[in-house]
């Protein structure tokens, strides 16, 4: 049954899912779609006093680890697949971050449909693609109060339009995710991570640029400065006191340690080296992952630039010169995670879409106030031809505007 707790409706499946929206587009009343909330504070505001939590629509339905593929309702929690995968050795190989701590939300609460509809991935999205890529078939209801079904268990199953590319990161304003197939992975029988210290930017670049451009099959790459780096959960790696360069490699065991060899080798002339085993590896790329080293009140402004990694530094020099920032490189100098200290009225958004422009890269505002989020884009602001093209979607899936109106676009 749907349950209401004040204004926040529950759907037990699919249908009653179809029932809440046919309501709603009939009375032409917009709802917020939700997992657990863990990611409210992501996107633009949505203006409307009605929630629909698919949380209750829970649970793994599929699973065939021989296949390599599970299949779950959408608000089942991240933490629940990965115990049952980890019980076979196998994981989410896109390495799905748990940004709810950013937020003030509780760690491990996040649900798989709300990373899905967010496409978020981790450090190893450089060797296994986003989100969108593990993505094999998906249930949806649109906003016209339809089922949708596009996919299905296999890759070779998935014909014709792929919608599963296209709901991918549509922040729920095309339809409310209700079931997902995924592709799943054996996790490495080995991993480490060489860490190379007390290296200037653009040393790190030039490092992590040999480290990706090696046989070495890295699959992850990440620079942190010195203030970052103290911060690290890690107890080793904050002791170390020094900036680091941090190359991660994975596999069965004689492949790791031949590639550690080689790439330490490879790396030698840019400093001294020190090494994560398993454990510590996983903590250290976790914290990556989720933004920890940002997560403080310090920093009142939370920013993600994905840039040419040739500009990164050009684009990091730009925003600290600009304002008081912390800023960590991941994604091999891709990704620019940023830190804004001061509370700027814009948020820092004219000082970062400036540094950006002359290298088209893209920046989302992960965290700030709800006035900064409701009067400055959050989202890299489209051309004519993608805003046009981005309307004409949004209305053949959801006519009436009914489904998270204003979360990526003021006029969506």
């Amino acid at each position: 049954m749907i349950s209401r707790e004040g204004q926040l409706l529950r759907p037990d499946d699919t249908q009653e899912t179809e029932e809440i929206i046919k309501t709603a587009l009939a009375e032409q009343r917009p709802i917020e779609v939700m997992g657990n909330g863990t990611k409210r504070g992501l996107g633009r505001p949505v203006e409307t006093n009605i929630s629909v939590s698919l949380s209750e629509i829970s649970g793994i339905t599929l699973y065939q680890p021989e296949e390599l593929v599970v299949t779950a309702g959408a608000g089942t929690t991240l933490k629940e697949i990965r115990q049952i995968l980890e019980s076979n050795r196998q994981h989410l190989a896109f390495e799905p971050p748990d940004w709810g701590p950013l937020f003030g939300e509780k760690p491990d609460n996040q649900t798989i449909g709300g990373i899905i509809a967010t496409n978020l991935s981790g450090p190893r999205r450089i060797q296994c693609g986003a989100a969108r890529d593990h993505l094999l078939g998906a249930e949806m209801v649109t906003g016209w109060g339809e089922t949708v079904r596009t996919g299905g268990r296999v890759v070779k199953n998935v014909t014709g339009y792929d919608l599963c590319k296209l709901v991918s990161g549509s922040y729920g304003t095309l339809g409310l995710l209700t079931k997902l197939t995924l592709k799943v992975l054996p996790i490495s029988e080995k991993i480490r991570t060489l860490l190379i210290l007390d290296l200037e930017e653009e040393q790190a670049l030039r490092g992590m640029t040999a480290a990706l451009s090696s046989p070495h099959n890295v699959s992850a790459a990440a620079f942190l400065p010195i203030g970052s780096a103290r911060k690290s959960g890690v107890k080793y790696v904050a002791d170390l006191n020094t900036p680091i360069m941090a190359i991660r490699i994975e596999g069965v065991a004689p492949s790791v340690e031949a590639r550690l060899n080689s790439l330490r080798h490879l790396l030698s002339p840019f400093g001294d080296s020190e090494e994560l085993h398993f454990r510590n590896s996983k903590i250290f790329w976790e914290e990556i992952a989720n933004g920890y080293y940002l997560s403080s009140e310090e920093n009142k402004t939370i920013w993600r630039i994905s840039v040419p990694p040739s500009n990164s530094i050009y684009v990091a020099r730009q925003v600290a010169r600009g304002c008081e920032s912390t800023i960590y490189f991941d994604w091999g100098g891709g990704l620019l995670w940023v830190g804004i200290i001061p509370e700027l009225k814009d948020g820092g958004s004219k000082i970062i879409r400036t540094a950006i422009k002359a290298c088209g890269g893209h920046a989302t505002l992960i965290r700030a106030s709800k006035i900064i989020r409701e009067n400055f884009p959050v989202f890299q602001p489209p051309g004519s031809v993608v805003f046009n093209l981005n309307r004409r979607i949004k209305e053949g899936f959801d006519p009436k505007h009914i489904l998270n109106p204003g979360r990526l676009e003021k006029d969506f």
